[in-house]
């Protein structure tokens, strides 16, 4: 049996979490003060996911940058990826905040949207 010290991040409480864990499978969860920390843990130890921030170039706009990010969570694995697709993007201003900038990041399902306005210059 495995165990897995986690700090869960599900609430500002910061609960310290044991997860013990039979080959991949969850066998219990302690520690948590509430149910968003069982939630945390379980999913952090099986399928850990991220939202991913970033920019992009904005041409021709008030900003030379647009701040950007995952519109949902991607798998932890795919970030690196992530960030190179987002690395050679350039957008058109103007830009609106939820405007998507990339669909379907890296074979995810998942859109990269604008957090940030920037005006046409």
């Amino acid at each position: 049996m495995e165990t897995r010290e986690l700090i869960c991040i599900g609430c500002p409480l910061g609960c310290m979490i044991t997860v013990q864990m039979e080959d991949e499978n969850v066998v219990s969860v302690e520690g948590n003060t509430c149910i968003r920390g069982d939630k945390y843990a379980r999913k952090e130890v099986t399928n850990p996911t991220r939202i991913v921030t970033s920019t992009v170039k904005v041409l021709h706009g008030d900003k030379n940058l647009v701040s950007v990010k995952t519109k949902e969570d991607i798998p932890k694995g795919k970030i690196k990826d992530c960030m190179r697709a987002l690395k050679n993007i350039s957008v058109e201003a103007p830009v609106a905040i939820g405007d998507v900038i990339l669909e379907n990041v890296v074979g995810t399902g998942v859109s990269i949207i604008a957090t940030k306005n920037v005006e046409k210059q």
